[in-house]
């Protein structure tokens, strides 16, 4: 328990610290007219309250990564935890404030454009067609989730596939309308089940902890022995969301496009990625709690036999823990996170496209002409193995989150006079690299280095610390090596800001 607690005490201290160091780099300007100010068009460009800001924010990233993610990253035991409190603080608070501002910047551009602008046209297009991609990829994730947790609670009729209509006729609305009449009006509900949920489950494994002890650190490989496997990268891309996403970035032009003051950003963006690693952290807490064999013979056996982190898991944990009554709040809850994810993942998609044709988002036949293909296609593709999606979901997401982290350190880079304010996000990008292109090497739906047993996994953690050096000898010598040009984008930028 003293494990547990001390990490929420570290993620709220990381928030009002490092959260704080973070927007000194970026330097928010509070005279700077925001994209809601400067060009409200009544659909994305809407300002909002803070209060509301947040929500939006917080739910529109607190999917079933934080939770899915994180239970199934609880079968390595509580070095979870690390990942958790570190990614969340160090690299997935830096990289959500970064891309959030870095939208607010640049007009609420989409994510594929501002990566475009920092790190050459090639990547622009590169990320257009892979935001669209992963973006779908989540949409059909957190659309096939609830589906099954729905279908478990409700009558044998109300089957997964009739669920899964059902939450794509809601998406499609969430998708075409203005952001203020659904999301708006919906997100602050939605967020009471949130909070009832985290706390209900938090709660009860901390009250629970006599008969269900919460184990303290270990730096111990617990995977259970039988299919034991690496926590190098796997355990890094499997607790995506509750530690560092790139999915984050390309729901952050939503709220962008919604904030009234540059100063809020930390506020909105930081801190509801502190938020989600405390959701995370919870999750994955009450799962080693619930599932670990005290006497120690099969260990996390039980959750690996689940599957790990999905809807059985999910249904086990909260009405072991809080009942039938309490675990139908939880469960909503849970419900909740992924389709409030979901439905912003198509929206995200569109704009996308939109930003990419220069359509126009006023006119409602072209929204149509877009959200419907995107929504049948994600359709199609939830007809697909779960566990399969999920796999490529997880490698797409952080490998997308190492490209913005990357184009980030080159804005900082050039666009201050100051270059060395670029090692807050080049550092966290380095890193990402490594975990991407080791599970790369290692991943059976990858290349599948896996197979040859240690000579294999050596082969991919080499590969990966390789590529790293590479991607960062080539940041540094590009950064450092151009001052001229480095000082005509930040002249350029400061006129920008008068």
């Amino acid at each position: 328990m003293i494990t547990f607690f001390l990490s929420i005490l570290l993620l709220v201290a990381g928030y009002f610290l490092y959260g704080k160091l973070t927007e000194k780099v970026f330097q928010p300007d509070a005279n700077r007219p925001t994209p809601a100010l400067a060009n409200p068009d009544g659909v994305d460009y809407v300002p909002i309250s803070n209060a509301k800001a947040f929500l939006i924010e917080l739910l529109n990233i607190a999917g079933l990564g934080p939770i899915f993610g994180a239970i199934s990253g609880a079968l390595w035991g509580p070095s979870v935890y690390l990942w958790i409190v570190g990614g969340t603080i160090f690299a997935g608070g830096v990289h959500d404030y970064m891309s959030g501002m870095l939208s607010v910047r640049n007009d609420g551009a989409s994510i594929s454009e501002i990566t475009g602008k920092y790190l050459g046209p090639v990547m622009k297009n590169v990320m257009r067609v892979f935001s669209v991609v992963l973006l779908v990829m989540v949409g059909v994730v957190f659309m096939v989730g609830p589906a099954g947790l729905l279908a478990i609670l409700t009558p044998e009729w109300m089957d997964i596939k009739l669920w899964t209509i059902i939450i794509l006729i809601y998406y499609f609305l969430a998708t075409l309308l203005p952001i203020d009449k659904i999301i708006g009006p919906l997100y602050p509900v939605f967020g009471v089940f949130l909070i009832l949920m985290a706390v209900g489950v938090g709660g009860a494994t901390v009250i629970q902890n006599g008969t269900r002890p919460m184990m303290e650190l270990t730096l111990a490989n617990l995977y259970p022995a039988a299919s034991q496997k690496p926590i190098w990268p796997l355990m890094f891309i499997t607790v995506a969301c509750g530690a560092i996403s790139g999915f984050h970035a390309t729901q952050a032009p939503i709220v962008s496009r919604t904030l009234r003051n540059e100063k809020d950003g930390r506020k909105i963006f930081y801190g509801a990625m502190v938020c989600e690693g405390i959701i995370a952290l919870i999750w994955a807490s009450a799962a080693i709690a619930f599932f670990w064999n005290k006497d120690g013979t099969n260990g996390l056996e039980s959750l690996l036999a689940m599957g790990g982190g999905g809807s059985k898991s999910v249904y086990a944990i909260c009405t072991g823990l809080l009942g039938k009554v309490g675990g139908a709040i939880a469960l909503i809850g849970v419900i909740v996170c992924p389709i409030t994810s979901g439905d912003t993942a198509f929206r995200s998609a569109r704009m996308v496209i939109f930003d990419w044709f220069k359509l126009d988002e006023k006119n409602i036949k072209i929204r149509l002409s877009i959200a419907v293909p995107l929504l049948l296609i994600g359709y199609g593709i939830s007809f697909i193995n779960y566990n399969v999606v999920w796999r490529y979901f997880s490698w797409s997401n952080q490998t997308l989150a190492m490209i913005v982290l990357w184009a980030a350190a080159a804005y900082l880079a050039t666009n201050y006079p100051n270059k060395n304010r670029c090692w807050i996000a080049a550092v966290p990008a380095t890193f990402m690299s490594a975990v991407s292109v080791t599970y790369l090497m290692y991943a059976p739906e990858c290349f599948n280095f896996g197979r040859l047993g240690m000579q294999g996994i050596t082969i991919s953690y080499v590969t990966g610390v390789i590529f790293a050096m590479v991607f960062l000898a080539i940041f540094m010598f590009t950064t450092y090596a151009h001052p001229a040009k480095s000082l005509e984008r930040q002249k350029t930028d400061m006129i920008g800001r008068k």
